[in-house]
C-alpha cells in the first residue's frame, strides 16, 4: 500500500511540475505576441531580399511561430527548475547543490546554440545558396519559407548545445556514464550527421559546416561526463574511508 501511495504521489508531483511549465509557456507566449513586431524587425533588419506573404494565414503563422519560439526560450529555466524539484527528493544534499548549477548552464547553452546558428551558420549557408542563383534568378522569398530556414539553422543547434549539460546532469544522478557514451559513439555520430543533412540544404558545404560542430559537441559531452564521473568515484571513495 505504501509503495502504491508513493507511485501516486510521484505522479501527482509530476503532474504539478508539468502544469507549472505549461502555464509558464502560455504566459510567455502571450508576451511574445505583444513583442512579435519588434522581434520580427530585429530578425530581418539585415536582410536585403524582400519578404512577401501569400495570404492572411501566413501573417498569423509568423506571429504564432515567433511567439512560440520566444516562449520556448524563456520557459527553459523554469522547466529546468521543475525537473530539478521533481528529482530533488532522490538526491543527496551535495547532489542537490551540484545539480542546481546546471539550470543556468542549460539556458546559457541554449542561447549560445541559437547565437551560433544565427550569427555563424545561417549567414554562411544563406550567402552560399544565394550565390548559386546569381544572374539566374530574381530572389524573392515568402516570409514563411524564410523563417522556416532560420529555424532549421538555429533551433537544432540550440537543442543540441544542451547535450554537455544534460550529460553532466544525468551522470551526476547516476543515470549515465562516459563509458556508455563512448560505446554508442558511432551510432550517435550517425544520428547527428543524419540530423545535419536533414536540416541543411542539399550541398556538401552546408552539411559539413553543421556536422562538425555537432560531433564536437558530442565529444565535449563525453569529456564532461567523464569529469563528473571521476568526481563521483572520488567522492564515494572518500566517504568509504571516512565511514570505515
Amino acid at each position: 500500500m505504501q509503495e502504491e501511495m508513493s507511485v501516486v504521489e510521484h505522479l501527482s508531483e509530476l503532474r504539478k511540475r508539468l502544469i507549472i511549465t505549461a502555464l509558464t509557456f502560455i504566459v510567455f507566449m502571450a508576451i511574445g505576441f505583444t513583442y512579435t513586431k519588434d522581434i520580427y524587425s530585429f530578425l530581418v533588419k539585415d536582410l536585403d531580399v524582400p519578404l512577401v506573404v501569400l495570404g492572411p494565414g501566413d501573417i498569423l503563422w509568423i506571429y504564432f511561430i515567433i511567439a512560440a519560439v520566444f516562449a520556448f526560450i524563456c520557459t527553459i529555466p523554469i522547466a529546468a527548475v521543475q525537473v530539478w524539484l521533481f528529482v530533488k527528493p532522490a538526491l543527496l544534499p551535495h547532489e542537490q547543490k551540484m545539480t542546481l548549477l546546471y539550470i543556468p548552464a542549460l539556458f546559457i547553452l541554449f542561447v549560445g546554440g541559437l547565437c551560433f546558428g544565427y550569427f555563424i551558420i545561417m549567414p554562411t549557408v544563406f550567402s552560399f545558396l544565394l550565390s548559386l542563383g546569381t544572374d539566374m534568378f530574381q530572389e524573392m522569398f515568402t516570409t514563411e519559407k524564410y523563417f522556416e530556414f532560420v529555424m532549421n539553422m538555429t533551433l537544432p543547434f540550440a537543442v543540441l548545445f544542451e547535450l554537455p549539460a544534460v550529460a553532466m546532469f544525468l551522470t551526476s544522478i547516476g543515470l549515465l556514464n562516459p563509458i556508455a557514451l563512448q560505446k554508442i559513439r558511432k551510432y550517435a555520430y550517425f544520428v547527428l550527421i543524419v540530423i545535419a543533412v536533414c536540416i541543411t540544404p542539399p550541398d556538401f558545404l552546408s552539411d559539413f559546416l553543421v556536422s562538425v560542430p555537432l560531433l564536437l559537441i558530442y565529444e565535449l559531452s563525453i569529456a564532461l561526463s567523464a569529469y563528473v564521473y571521476r568526481r563521483k568515484i572520488k567522492k564515494a571513495a572518500q566517504d568509504i574511508v571516512e565511514n570505515a
